[in-house]
């Protein structure tokens, strides 16, 4: 149909379908017209025939052929640029940039200092990090919160497309950009070619102002401010593309596996990345750093730290066997059974039950009578507990209360 000079036959089209599947194709059809994708026409011979929008036939074409000025694949510059940059450049470019984002967000909460690395993230790139709750700032220190831990603990293609979510969801009222702008700019980043420059030409203002957080988080790379190139690097591509991932940087161990635990609690991590050391001080006492292994153990205090931060239980029994050493992954399951128990032991110790003595009070004739009676035990102090959906509470001491409700019945 899209490079049919004419209509397309109604019966030319009930050809393709079984009979039985009259109802999905009449549903798809209904959809297509809906979306001024399709033209339903009627001629004079009372034959009926489809048509595509013209609109949608010629950005269909062009976006296919790459012809026109319609951007859905991008613009090369007019002139060759001297200074390109290479792949390799732009894997690096991208890496550094998304590990500085996550140390930023795992090395504040720990105090790990790493130089460069997490000290020169941008306003904006923080911004998107606090509005998407994923860490948090309390008396001018940030911490990482329960989401941003799950946030770490998502491939890199999924941590990405989580933040440009929260950058989109937010876009239009904080920042005044159209959503959609933002969102047909994403789509065609992630069709363009790796290692090739585009033209800043034809972006709009609301794409501009992305593009510069995109760079800000390694998905694109652009010389200078006033660069009219740009490149995308392999986070782009990725945005469309799960078969697309950046490659492991010189700082992370490339079998994705560097942790050994034992039974008595004891961590060994053969690493050089300060990120994934960081990672590890939010639940492990670490003690002593050799070039290219660190040593700690998980205690008590340390996991209850971590459950302070909001990082749950499982969410560090996740952490430690997906990242568990080649060694460990030959017994199943891959962490000693006694440290798992232990890691959920030390949870459920903050959330034992405080055994407290006294009465429940219930069966209220009206709303604004268990209200009042609820709000002169606060008054008093002795109410423990609430229920305001159920119209029950809890107090510890019993005899001003009485004699309240004595009082209050003999006044009706």
């Amino acid at each position: 149909m899209l490079y049919m000079p004419g209509p397309f036959m109604s019966a030319h089209l009930d050809a393709w379908f079984k009979p039985e599947a009259r109802r999905e194709k009449d549903k798809a059809l209904f959809v297509l017209e809906q979306l001024h994708i399709l033209i339903h026409k009627v001629d004079a011979n009372r034959q009926t025939s489809y048509v595509l929008y013209e609109s949608f036939r010629r950005s269909l074409r062009q976006a296919l052929e790459g012809s026109g000025t319609a951007r859905s694949f991008g613009i090369r510059p007019s002139q060759p640029n001297s200074k390109r940059v290479d792949i390799a450049f732009l894997d690096d470019y991208a890496r550094k940039q998304w590990d500085t984002l996550l140390f930023y967000m795992v090395g504040n909460t720990v105090g790990l200092k790493g130089g460069d690395m997490g000290s020169d993230i941008s306003d904006d790139t923080i911004g998107l990090l606090k509005l998407g709750n994923l860490v948090q700032s309390s008396y001018g220190r940030t911490t990482i919160t329960q989401a941003g831990f799950n946030f770490v603990l998502q491939a890199t293609s999924a941590q990405v497309w989580s933040l440009l979510i929260v950058y989109l969801k937010h876009a239009e009222s904080h920042l005044g950009l159209s959503e959609t702008e933002i969102l047909s700019f994403l789509f065609m980043l992630g069709f363009l070619e790796l290692g090739e420059d585009y033209s800043t030409a034809a972006l709009t203002r609301t794409q501009l102002t992305t593009l510069d957080i995109l760079c800000d988080l390694g998905i694109a790379y652009r010389p200078s401010k006033s660069s009219t190139s740009f490149y995308p690097t392999r986070l782009a591509v990725s945005l469309v593309s799960d078969s697309a991932s950046l490659p492991a940087s010189g700082h992370s161990n490339p079998t994705g596996g560097y942790i050994i635990v034992e039974t008595n609690h004891r961590v060994y991590a053969y690493t050089t990345s300060l990120l994934q050391i960081a990672v590890l001080s939010l639940f492990t006492r670490l003690t002593t750093r050799f070039p290219n292994l660190v040593s700690g153990k998980i205690t008590r205090q340390s996991v209850q730290k971590a459950i302070k931060l909001g990082i749950s239980s499982q969410q560090i029994i996740s952490y430690l066997t997906a990242h568990a050493h080649p060694q460990m992954r030959k017994t199943q399951p891959f962490l000693p059974p006694t440290v798992i128990d232990q890691i959920r032991l030390w949870e459920f110790d903050r959330e034992r039950v405080e055994v407290t003595q006294g009465y429940l009070m219930k069966e209220f004739n009206t709303e604004s009578e268990y209200r009042d009676t609820a709000a002169y035990a606060e008054s008093l102090g002795v109410l423990v507990w609430r229920n305001d959906m159920k119209k029950v509470f809890f107090v510890d001491r019993i005899e001003q209360m009485t004699t309240y409700l004595e009082r209050r019945n003999r006044g009706h």
